[in-house]
């Protein structure tokens, strides 16, 4: 999985976001024929790919104006998780989300399921809990508390 977002050009907030699951190539540009399309004058019809082979994503620039990764100038280069590429110098920004693809794996080999059922309000801290294999859950609840976790009340 990898998602791409589109960054605001003076304030790097995100604009717009797009995922993609189990796409070994997207395309990015002006036609309306890619996945991706941006309205500029500056991004190409067709001005960047990024393809997926094996476990490695890799962007290959097509557009007249350049395609830039964390600022370099590329015609082909791999990619890696929270790099941002330009569409020609002074065009749209996106970050590179990959990481989850790695999350996702790492999950399903202990068992944790992707949908989330409850919340716990510990304290000030809320956090979300996912679901649980049978085994990963009768193993923590048979866990000791730590003993930073009692407190003794006067």
């Amino acid at each position: 999985m990898i998602t791409l977002t589109l960054l605001h050009p003076n304030q790097s907030i995100p604009v717009r976001t797009w995922t993609f699951e189990q796409k070994e190539v997207i395309r990015i540009g002006r036609s309306v024929k890619n996945d991706v399309v941006l309205y500029s004058a500056v991004v190409s019809r067709y001005h960047v790919e990024l393809r997926h082979q094996e476990k490695t994503w890799t962007a290959i620039g097509l557009g007249t104006n350049g395609t830039y990764l964390d600022g370099k100038l590329i015609q082909k280069s791999p990619i890696v998780d929270g790099q941002i590429i330009h569409l020609a110098i002074s065009g749209p920004k996106i970050k590179l989300n990959i990481s989850a693809e790695k999350t996702q794996h790492l999950m399903r080999r202990i068992g944790i399921t992707q949908r989330q059922i409850q919340t716990v309000d510990h304290l000030n801290t809320e956090v979300q809990i996912d679901s649980i294999s049978s085994s990963t859950s009768s193993q923590l609840i048979s866990a000791e508390p730590y003993e930073d976790d009692i407190t003794e009340t006067e």
